[in-house]
């Protein structure tokens, strides 16, 4: 029994890491030589939340975004890389940003629905 329990577990996908998403971009942004083609975004914690109010980030407003997501973003991307990024990237970014801020019960609502 324990055999196939070790078989089922190494078969699993790793669990996914409810603090941190992935972003496929659409549209690649190039710093220098290199495209970034995928960005990794972490739950922001209360300090890099600071000077953004919670409500702008629910709404996706633009400025808010371009706070906060050089702080959050691995790689870490410039104000000007947000500025210039395709609107549908954007949204994706914001929508997984506006996620992080509900509380987990919500988070599993708005996933399931």
């Amino acid at each position: 029994m324990t055999a196939k329990k070790t078989e089922q577990q190494a078969d699993a996908a790793p669990a996914k890491n409810p603090n941190e998403a992935t972003v496929t971009l659409d549209t690649p942004i190039v710093r220098g030589s290199q495209a970034i083609t995928e960005i990794v975004l972490r739950k922001p914690k209360s300090g890099e939340l600071r000077g953004v109010a919670l409500v702008d980030l629910l709404q996706m407003d633009v400025l808010a975004l371009r706070k906060v997501l050089p702080r959050i973003t691995t790689p870490s991307l410039t104000d000007h890389e947000i500025g210039n990024m395709d609107p549908a990237d954007l949204v994706d970014c914001a929508g997984k940003v506006a996620a992080f801020l509900l509380k987990k019960s919500a988070r599993e609502a708005v996933l399931d629905a």
